[in-house]
C-alpha cells in the first residue's frame, strides 16, 4: 500500500515538474523564494496594526514567530525521522526532473516546511483580518498554495511532501489564531 502511494507520488512529481517551461521558471523562482513574500508580510502587519494597535500587533508577531518555529521544527522532525530524500537528491529519479533552482536544499523532503509555513501564515492572518478585508482569507490561501506548488515546480519536493505541509499549516495556523484570540480575551481587555 505505502509503496503504491510513494510510486504514484513519484509519477505525479515527474508529470507536474515536467510541465514547467523556461518561460515560467523566473515566476516560480520568485514565488518559491521566502524573501519575496516580505512585502506581503509588511501589508499584513499594517492591517494588523490598523485593527489592533501597536501593542497587540507586536503580540501577533510574537505568536507568528512561535507558529513558524513550531511549524519548521515539526517539519525537521519529520524530515530526519522519515529521511525521504528530496527528488533532486534521489539518484533513481533526479535525472527525470527539472531542478530549476541553483541548489537542491537539504537532503530530506518529507514534509515541506515552505508549504507548511506559508499555509500557517495564510490561515493565521486570513482568520485575523477576514472581517476587515474582503476575500483576504481566500487570497492568502491562494498565495500559500502557489508557494506550495512552487516546491514541486522547482524540483525540490514531492506532491505528498507539499500536501502534508499544507495540512500541517492549516492545523497550526488555526490553532495559533485561536490561541491568539484567547490570549487577547484573557489578558488584553
Amino acid at each position: 500500500m505505502l509503496d503504491t502511494i510513494l510510486s504514484k507520488d513519484i509519477e505525479l512529481l515527474i508529470y507536474l515538474n515536467n510541465l514547467g517551461t523556461v518561460q515560467w521558471d523566473g515566476f516560480w523562482l520568485v514565488i518559491t523564494n521566502k524573501f519575496s513574500a516580505i512585502p506581503l508580510y509588511l501589508v499584513l502587519l499594517f492591517f494588523t496594526y490598523k485593527k489592533y494597535g501597536l501593542k497587540k500587533m507586536f503580540i501577533a508577531v510574537l505568536f507568528v514567530i512561535i507558529l513558524i518555529t513550531i511549524s519548521d521544527q515539526t517539519s525537521n522532525l519529520f524530515k530526519y525521522g522519515f529521511k525521504r530524500l528530496r527528488p533532486c537528491h534521489d539518484e533513481s529519479i533526479s535525472h527525470l526532473i527539472r531542478l530549476v533552482k541553483d541548489s537542491c536544499g537539504g537532503m530530506y523532503a518529507f514534509f515541506s516546511a515552505h508549504a507548511a509555513n506559508a499555509m500557517a501564515i495564510a490561515v493565521f492572518f486570513g482568520l485575523l483580518l477576514k472581517t476587515e478585508l474582503k476575500y483576504v482569507f481566500q487570497i492568502l490561501v491562494l498565495w500559500a498554495l502557489l508557494v506550495a506548488y512552487s516546491r514541486i515546480y522547482v524540483g525540490v519536493h514531492f506532491p505528498l511532501d507539499v500536501f502534508t505541509g499544507i495540512l500541517f499549516g492549516l492545523l497550526y495556523g488555526t490553532i495559533f489564531y485561536k490561541l491568539f484570540t484567547l490570549f487577547l480575551k484573557k489578558f488584553m481587555k
